[in-house]
Order: C-alpha cells, then sequence, then structure tokens
C-alpha cells in the first residue's frame, strides 16, 4: 500500500472519530439554534421599532380594560399613552360610561409597523401604522350586558397611524388616528 494513500485514509479516519459522528452510533443533537431562529436583534434601530410596537399592543390591551370597566379604574393607561391619546380615550371612554355602556372582548392590533423613526430629536418618536380589528369588541349596555345597536356600515377593521413617544420612563402613544380606510 503506498504511504500517501495511508496517509490520506488516516487523515479521514481522524476526522472522522473527531467530529464524534459514526455510522454505528445515533447522532447527538446539535446545542446550537435551529437556522430558522432569529437571532435577537442588538441594533438600536431595531431595538426601537420592537419596543415602540410593544408598547403600542400593550396601549390597547389598557384600553380594553379602561372601556370594559366603568370606574376606569383598572386600567393603566398612563403607562402606555400621553398627550392627546391618553386624554381622548379617557374622556372617550367616560362618554361611554355616562351612558351606561362598556366595551367587552378584543382589540386586534394586526402587522403594526414603523413607517417612520427618529431617534436622533430632542425627543425619540416613531410613527407606526396597522390595521385595528374592533369586530370582537362589543359595545354593550353595562346593566343588561346587551349589545348596543351600532351603525351597521361602521368599520371594525381600519388602518389606523399611531405616534409613540420615547420618554424617560418608556415608550408611550401620543396620537392616535383612524385613518376611515378598511384594511
Amino acid at each position: 500500500m503506498p504511504i500517501g494513500l495511508f496517509l490520506a485514509g488516516a487523515a479521514a479516519l481522524s476526522l472522522t472519530a473527531c467530529s464524534g459522528t459514526s455510522n454505528d452510533a445515533p447522532s447527538k443533537p446539535s446545542a446550537s439554534k435551529p437556522a430558522s431562529d432569529k437571532p435577537t436583534p442588538t441594533d438600536p434601530t431595531e431595538t426601537a421599532k420592537r419596543d415602540a410596537i410593544a408598547t403600542y399592543q400593550s396601549y390597547w390591551k389598557e384600553m380594553e380594560k379602561l372601556y370594559a370597566d366603568r370606574s376606569g379604574k383598572s386600567a393603566n393607561l398612563k403607562g402606555y399613552a400621553a398627550s392627546a391619546a391618553l386624554e381622548n380615550a379617557e374622556s372617550d371612554a367616560k362618554r361611554a360610561h355616562d351612558r351606561n355602556r362598556i366595551h367587552i372582548g378584543q382589540v386586534s392590533v394586526g402587522s403594526p409597523t414603523v413607517t417612520k423613526l427618529d431617534m436622533k430629536g430632542k425627543v425619540p418618536n416613531a410613527t407606526l401604522s396597522s390595521c385595528l380589528d374592533i369586530s370582537r369588541w362589543q359595545v354593550v349596555d353595562a346593566t343588561t350586558k346587551k349589545p348596543v345597536t351600532l351603525p351597521s356600515n361602521r368599520l371594525t377593521k381600519y388602518v389606523i397611524v399611531t405616534t409613540v413617544e420615547r420618554w424617560p420612563d418608556g415608550w408611550r402613544v401620543i396620537r392616535d388616528e383612524p385613518q376611515n380606510k378598511s384594511c
């Protein structure tokens, strides 16, 4: 047997032995993440976008609580909204509650996307666009829990543009503007 062929065979055998794979033994699962897992973004821009969207989604969870509770005390909207968005939400919910109406069910924020991001200004801010689905958020009489009759032509899935700002204690929704356009 020529020495070159012997060395090539020995080298191949030693590589196989070091890799831990063998035809006789089952392979061990890899400790690395599967290729389909996306790494956690460390880019400050991507982090800001993700945090702005998360704040907006939490804002709507608190809106659900605000409108469902006639006292308005179960919601922590101030933790997610400020300025015009907070004032408008609180006054609109109060108006509904004063008419003995509450909203039950769920709001869905579909496809929230950051369309503009300014992290260099005095107050960092972002503009988001999403499809707000209120079709499962029902207006009912607070006493009887019976549905209130609403206009049949009202939009229940519509585009909404939102402005959020990053304040010292976190992102806050400051403006939430329905676009009167279905999605």
